[in-house]
């Protein structure tokens, strides 16, 4: 007899179990509280103009080939990757950019450059991270999270202490390094996992490799295409969506999840996987005496930062800009102080522009330019919109001083998103935009445990449980609840 699974919540990680487990012969069908697919990853239009929301950067392409050849599929069935060149530029400041090259020969070449030697140290660091990536997208990733017994095999024993599991990713990438630029650049990719370099295990230097080696890419019409393309794959598989359905309550009798309260009245489930934010499913859908943690686990967790987004459309073309852009021209040690010890609207924050119309004429009317600003910022902060508009010609100040031209005079459509907005629409646990933070303390069976504890047909999964933040880890997390689903209710 077939199980029916009901699914909270159309994100990456939704879509991605709904899809793994109807591959396997469960009915299954996902409520989304929103008017679409993507959860952070949803698109918009305007006046013109087609809006990613959240995600921008395509990294770690063979986790999306993956995925999709799962259910007999390529990439280019759904959407044409294009390998940007350069994959993105650095701003340290005025007349002082960097732009970084696609190919690994022009790469080593720029190393040399800003350092003597350091070519043949980037060498070595990317043969490490290379193991790394291998051993831990391949095997850690995949591992529920839910026993050390998991660990107990002595080559994943071996392979932890290769991996670098104890040590910071700020110290290991000073062994190689010295000069500041390199430093910054091989650091900002854990940006991405919510957490400071001096924070997070050097494990992910495997980020490096993904950056470096593996490519930034972008999905041509936007990174919503993946969505669109899991979407189809869902269907055929036979899942159900339906939209506008916001889940009140997870009903449980007698330690077992029965279904889930809806405006529109109850749905009956044999097993449920909540893709929503963990925090609200566990906390706000469930009743107390059902909750395997309480609200002072919750805030001793660390969470990822939050994010002030600007969602602009410009009437010209902008030059002295790439698709992506960092802009690190201010002091990187302060404005994570300001995030992440000391919570408060940072005073010079970095932050990050990306330009997608660079690449794509079709997100942008013609001789206009898609302009997406992010800064990032503390989570569980108080967000009015004078606060927004201080800080959108804070930063437009500096974006056009540093590029050497105006851009507000010519911005016609203009929207802005935070705190507020991420809480509205995807009840985000303290307005975070990425989830929790990678952390040595918050890694593999010490993040939040994907299957309750206390209800035996309840599951989680998304980036506030294993694997982690960001879509390849998402789509990730998909397949394993899946996995483990299928091992405790298999299909007779």
């Amino acid at each position: 007899m077939s199980k029916h699974v009901l699914v909270i919540g159309a994100g990456f990680a939704g879509l991605s179990a709904a899809t793994s487990l109807a591959q396997r012969g469960y009915q299954v069908t996902v409520l989304e509280k929103n008017e679409g697919p993507g959860g952070r990853a949803r698109v918009f239009r305007a006046e013109g103009f087609t809006f990613d929301m959240g995600p921008s950067w395509y990294w770690m392409p063979d986790v999306f080939e993956q995925y999709f050849a799962r259910f007999g599929h390529r990439v280019a069935d759904f959407y044409d990757l294009v390998r940007l060149d350069p994959s993105y530029a650095v701003i340290f400041g005025e007349n002082d950019f960097l732009d970084i090259p696609a190919a690994m020969p022009a790469i080593r070449t720029m190393f040399e450059q800003l350092e003597p030697g350091s070519a043949v140290q980037l060498d070595e660091f990317l043969r490490q991270a290379a193991y790394k990536y291998e051993v831990g997208i391949n095997k850690f990733v995949h591992m529920p999270g839910r026993s050390l017994l998991e660990f107990a095999d002595p080559r994943l024993l071996v392979d932890a202490v290769r991996l670098d599991v104890l040590q910071s990713m700020s110290r290991h990438v000073r062994r190689f390094f010295k000069h500041e630029k390199l430093i910054k650049l091989m650091e900002f990719p854990v940006l991405f996992l919510g957490a400071t370099p001096e924070n997070t295990p050097a494990l992910y230097s495997l980020m490096n490799y993904a950056d470096l080696a593996l490519g930034t890419w972008y999905p041509r019409g936007g990174m919503h295409k993946i969505v669109e393309g899991m979407v189809q794959v869902a269907q055929q598989q036979g899942v159900k969506l339906e939209y506008n359905q916001e889940v009140q309550e997870i009903r449980v009798e007698n330690g077992r999840a029965t279904g889930l309260q809806t405006a529109a009245g109850f749905r009956s489930a044999d097993i449920v996987v909540a893709g929503a934010d963990y925090h609200h499913a566990e906390q706000q859908l469930l009743a107390p005496q059902h909750r395997h943690y309480d609200q002072k686990y919750w805030d001793s967790r660390t969470m990822a930062p939050s994010s002030l987004l600007f969602y602009l459309g410009v009437n010209k073309r902008l030059k002295n800009l790439r698709h992506h852009n960092l802009f690190f021209d201010e002091d990187f040690g302060r404005h994570a102080q300001e995030i992440y010890e000391q919570p408060q609207w940072p005073s010079k924050p970095l932050f990050y522009a990306s330009l997608p119309s660079q690449t794509d004429p079709t997100v942008a009317p013609e001789g206009c330019e898609n302009l997406f600003l992010l800064v990032p910022v503390a989570p569980d902060l108080a967000d009015p919109e004078e606060t927004r508009e201080r800080y959108y010609h804070l930063i437009m100040d500096r974006l056009e001083r540093l590029t050497g031209q105006s851009i507000r005079d010519a911005v016609i459509y203009k929207r802005s998103y935070a705190h507020r907005d991420f809480v509205a629409d995807y009840h985000s646990y303290k307005g975070n935009a990425y989830g929790l933070a990678n952390t040595l303390k918050q890694t593999a069976i010490l993040k939040p445990t994907l299957k309750s504890k206390k209800v035996s047909n309840l599951y989680f999964t998304g980036q506030l449980t294993v694997p982690g933040p960001g879509v390849p880890p998402s789509l990730i997390s998909g397949q394993v609840v899946a996995g483990e689903i299928f091992k405790e209710f298999s299909i007779d």
